[in-house]
C-alpha cells in the first residue's frame, strides 16, 4: 500500500472514530446522564463548528481525544464478538441520514446557515456553552433528524427527560452527521465496510498503538 493510500485510510478512519465517538457519548448520556470525560464531547462539538479545516489533522491536532471512538470502531468493525448493538444503531442511523442530507441542497444550505450563527454566538458574542449546546440540538431537530426515520434513544428515563441531556444528545448526533459529511468527502463508502474492513482495522489499531506508545492522556 503506498503512503498515500495508506494516508486517506488513516483519515477516512479518523472520521469514522469520531462518528463512533459520538455514537458511544449518546450512549454514555442516555444511560448514565454523563460523559464520563469532558474532553470526549469537547473535541466534537468544536468539530461540528470547523466546517473548512484545511486538515483532518487540523481538525483532531490531539488524537489522544478520539481514544473513546478508535476504541468503539475497532468494537464494532474487529474480529471481537463483543460487539455493542445499541453503538452500532446509532452508526447506522446517522450514515443513513447523511446520505438524505447530501442529496437535499435546500437542507444543506439552511443547516450552513445555521452552523454560521452558532459559530458567531460562540466565538463573536462568547454565548455561554449550554447555549451553544441548544443551539446545535436544535438544529439537528430542526434540519436533520425530519430527513429520515428519528433515531430511537434508550436510557432511563431519568436521564432522557432532562432538558439539559436532550440538548446534549442531539447536538451529539449533530456531530455525528458533521463526521459521517466529513467521511463521505474523504472517499468512505458502505461497501468499504464490506470489502475493505480490515484496512479500517488496521489502520485504527496503528493509531491506538502509537497513542499507547507516546502514553497520550485523555485531557
Amino acid at each position: 500500500m503506498s503512503k498515500q493510500t495508506q494516508d486517506i485510510w488513516f483519515e477516512r478512519v479518523i472520521a469514522l472514530a469520531a462518528l463512533a465517538q459520538a455514537a458511544a457519548a449518546v450512549k454514555q448520556v442516555a444511560r448514565f446522564g454523563s460523559v464520563r470525560h469532558d474532553a470526549t464531547t469537547k473535541v466534537l462539538l468544536e468539530s461540528v463548528l470547523n466546517q473548512s479545516p484545511g486538515s483532518i489533522s487540523e481538525l483532531y491536532p490531539k488524537l489522544s481525544e478520539l481514544r473513546l471512538g478508535l476504541e468503539s470502531l475497532l468494537q464494532q468493525i474487529g474480529a471481537t464478538r463483543d460487539k455493542d448493538v445499541e453503538v452500532t444503531r446509532y452508526v447506522v442511523g446517522v450514515l443513513a441520514l447523511e446520505r438524505r442530507l447530501t442529496r437535499n441542497p435546500e437542507a444543506l444550505d439552511k443547516l450552513g446557515q445555521r452552523l454560521a450563527q452558532i459559530h458567531r454566538q460562540q466565538h463573536d458574542f462568547q454565548f455561554a456553552e449550554d447555549t451553544v449546546v441548544a443551539s446545535m440540538g436544535s438544529t439537528y431537530s430542526d434540519l436533520i433528524s425530519p430527513l429520515g426515520q428519528p433515531l430511537k434513544i434508550n436510557g432511563k428515563q431519568e436521564h432522557l427527560q432532562q432538558v439539559s441531556n436532550q440538548h446534549l444528545i442531539r447536538a451529539l448526533l449533530l456531530a455525528a452527521v458533521r463526521n459521517a459529511v466529513l467521511w463521505r468527502q474523504l472517499g468512505g463508502k458502505r461497501r468499504h465496510f464490506i470489502f475493505s474492513r480490515q484496512r479500517m482495522v488496521r489502520a485504527a489499531q496503528s493509531i491506538l498503538r502509537e497513542l499507547r506508545e507516546h502514553s497520550e492522556p485523555l485531557s
